[in-house]
């Protein structure tokens, strides 16, 4: 008879255990930034707000565990190592009123260059901008001529040109807000999106 008891706690107990159904870990932001995913399940909502938090979602709801980059880097390894590379987005800054890059940008373009012919097939948008001094029309023209060189010299280092969008916004976007007229050097850019 005690044996019997003993089968009827183990079975109970083994039936009360929650598998989860799914699990989802919460990676971090490429840009550093914080991010957070909400779960609802069973009308409760479960917040993962940290890096490496993972919620273990069965018919009762979700169980949060933190684990840390290595242990999920050897857990998910697979599929971790098939995801495509981040998304990537770099700015070069141009003299007043030309296409030419200020020093510190052209130092910076081997580097940027290097890292895109990196990526087995990027994808690549060439996006111009402008400060408020002219007017839109003429800042429209000069947006898109930065643009235009700065995918000529992704090019001349071997990016296949159509892998390479370019769009010239003018003074639409600007980086730091200014009133009109205002020469800005940090809104004289080009920014280089790569996915």
């Amino acid at each position: 008879m005690g044996m019997l008891i003993w089968i009827a706690c183990l079975l109970a107990a083994v039936s009360q255990q929650r598998t989860p159904t799914e699990q989802i870990t919460l990676l971090p932001s490429q840009d550093g930034k914080a991010s957070a995913v909400v779960i609802t399940t069973a009308g409760v909502d479960t917040v993962l707000d940290q890096p490496y938090q993972t919620a273990a979602i069965d018919s009762k709801g979700a169980t949060v565990s933190t684990g840390n980059g290595a242990d999920i880097g050897s857990r998910y390894a697979s599929t971790l190592t098939a995801m495509p590379q981040r998304a990537a987005v770099f700015t070069l800054y141009f003299v007043t009123d030309t296409d030419a890059l200020v020093p510190e940008s052209a130092a910076r373009l081997a580097d940027i260059k290097a890292q895109l012919a990196a990526r087995p097939a990027p994808e690549i948008i060439v996006i111009g901008h402008t400060d408020t001094v002219a007017k839109q029309a003429y800042n429209d023209e000069l947006s898109l001529r930065r643009a235009a060189t700065v995918k000529q010299m992704l090019v001349e280092v071997g990016i296949e040109a159509d892998r390479i969008a370019v769009q010239g916004r003018g003074k639409r976007e600007l980086l730091v807000p200014t009133a009109e007229g205002v020469d800005e050097p940090r809104n004289r850019r080009v920014e280089i999106r790569v996915r």
